[in-house]
């Protein structure tokens, strides 16, 4: 797998672009609302709410990577608490600052595989296993917002599309889960797919291998990835620890919304909150722009307007949330993965050389 600066190298123009369409939308809504009324608003926004934004972000980072180092105690032996952390902060940043390119878990079990030597199925499976714990409460919450939305007076289009992103997001997840609990029907398909694409692929590629060979590591990677997710999930223990943790990260992302708004001395009715801000979070799940920019903040003014909420102040609480959830993890993930990038091609320099 290439790591976090190669994807990144080949894929600089269209980051730049969608960074610059990302950019353009920010402006064209902040235009539209009003400049000086954005200003004014952020103006008077309170230092000390602000900084307890930036504890809760913190806050819900430690939990997820201690969810995390739980669930590999369980299928393997865990690095140090501090080495999963930043390994979390550089997979933040390949998500963040890619439109679905790098992928936070593939990148999470290279790391491991590369730095700590964890088989990288293992350290993908637990990875996944993660995020299917993040997921649950997600899939409750969203499932009531759906049925809120029913009932609230929006534009048809968008309870249409915001409906079809929780059903698409729930099939999704439910695809992954499928897929590590049931082995044998996840390798007939991953095999046909294979095999339809294996002779395409083999006149672009100059390695002459076999199908039998592309079969054999197919099964035995998914065999790995099955026995490590179903081991991290059947943990009674790690299942219902995990689960609280999953609970208690959202119960901290959705306080941080509203202290977001308690900064601009504005408090959103609760229960509304919660509908909106987990759509937001569904939202930020679409690849077609780096954390949805624009697309989930226009979202957003559009929801929050129906529970009076004015669009000036939507946009500054949402540029006070992006700040400690996207701009501060993407700058503290670059520097977490030029660390490990360092430490890898170190590590690769130095192979050749070794004594046998």
């Amino acid at each position: 797998m290439q790591d976090t600066y190669e994807i990144i190298r080949k894929h600089k123009w269209k980051i730049i672009a969608t960074f610059a369409v990302a950019a353009f939308l920010i402006f064209a809504m902040t235009f539209l609302i009003g400049f000086n009324d954005v200003l004014n608003t952020l103006e008077k926004a309170k230092w000390d709410w602000i900084a307890l934004n930036f504890v809760l972000e913190a806050a819900i980072i430690l939990v997820w990577t201690l969810r995390w180092k739980l669930i590999l105690d369980v299928v393997d032996t865990a690095p140090k608490f501090s080495t999963l952390l930043m390994m979390l902060l550089a997979s933040l940043f390949g998500n963040n600052v890619t439109p679905s390119a790098a992928g936070g878990e593939p990148l999470r079990a290279y790391l491991l595989s590369e730095v700590e030597g964890t088989p990288f199925e293992i350290g993908f499976a637990t990875s996944t296993a993660d995020r299917v714990f993040e997921f649950l409460p997600f899939v409750l919450i969203s499932i009531i917002s759906a049925l809120f939305l029913l009932s609230w007076e929006i534009p048809p289009v968008t309870r249409i599309f915001v409906i079809a992103m929780i059903i698409v997001s729930i099939l999704i997840f439910g695809v992954l889960i499928y897929a590590g609990l049931r082995k044998e029907v996840t390798q007939r398909i991953m095999i046909s797919i294979a095999k339809s694409i294996y002779p395409t692929a083999l006149r672009l590629s100059k390695k002459d291998i076999s199908f039998n060979e592309i079969r054999e590591k197919i099964i035995f990677y998914i065999n790995r990835f099955s026995t490590g997710f179903i081991t991290a999930l059947k943990d009674r223990n790690v299942f219902m620890v995990a689960f609280i943790l999953s609970f208690a990260m959202w119960g901290l992302d959705m306080l941080r919304m509203y202290v977001c708004f308690g900064a601009l001395g504005v408090y959103p009715p609760i229960l509304p909150l919660v509908i909106i801000y987990t759509i937001g979070i569904l939202i930020s799940l679409l690849p077609l722009l780096p954390g949805a920019w624009g697309i989930r903040e226009a979202t957003l003014i559009a929801l929050f307007a129906v529970v009076g909420v004015s669009a000036d102040v939507v946009m500054a609480a949402s540029l006070i949330d992006r700040l400690a959830s996207y701009v501060i993890p993407t700058i503290l993930g670059a520097l977490a993965a030029l660390h490990y990038g360092r430490k890898v091609k170190n590590k690769s320099a130095n192979l050749p050389s070794a004594d046998p």
